[in-house]
């Protein structure tokens, strides 16, 4: 008999948790699948993670970390933060699927963990306020408004990927100006 090895368990767990939130959403995702796909009892699951709406919100909250950790916010430089994180979300799709699902499920209403998503927001809204108060970026729009309509500006073509298509264009060329229209605008959002 192979020994059980708990930390193995619960990152393969948590793989497959990923996946079928990113494709099913809170709702239509299915514990027997995940559990399957991990190649783990649904009893683990509960023991390890709760319910499964807990299991989304660690799920939607390592992920965010991922993605604070790999792609600060820089307002010394928004046109390479815009690009990194443009990147970052062609290389890691499910995460604005993640946050799309949670916002089609909880709407407006207080989330799972919401204070501790409100301490990884404000670290990001702190760091443009300072960027402000040093003059790198605007001060003519709040640090968290800035934050919300740059994060949407970025994160739009990988969205809404049809829309890019249908309106810029899927080619290569219509993709690097639609990357290079967006830095510009966020650019002359920041200006100061």
């Amino acid at each position: 008999m192979a020994a059980r090895d708990p930390e193995a368990t619960k990152a393969r767990i948590f793989e497959a948790a990923v996946a079928e939130f990113a494709r099913h959403g809170i709702a239509g995702a299915r514990i027997d699948r995940i559990a399957g796909a991990a190649k783990a009892n649904k009893q683990l699951i509960y023991a390890y993670f709760g319910n499964k709406a807990e299991l989304f919100a660690i799920v939607l909250e390592k992920k965010m970390l991922h993605l604070a950790e790999a792609v600060p916010v820089d307002p010394d430089d928004i046109e390479s933060w815009v690009d990194r994180l443009m990147d970052y979300h062609a290389a890691h799709p499910e995460l604005l699927r993640l946050l799309f699902w949670e916002g089609l499920e909880y709407g407006s209403t207080e989330l799972p963990h919401e204070s501790d998503r409100q301490e990884h927001y404000a670290r990001k809204v702190a760091a443009l306020r300072e960027g402000q108060a040093r003059g790198a970026v605007t001060d003519a729009i709040p640090a968290a408004d800035l934050l919300f309509l740059l994060t949407a500006l970025a994160n739009w073509t990988a969205v809404v990927p049809q829309m890019r298509r249908i309106l810029v264009g899927d080619g290569e060329s219509e993709r690097d100006r639609l990357r290079a229209s967006v830095k510009e605008a966020a650019r002359r959002l920041t200006a100061r």
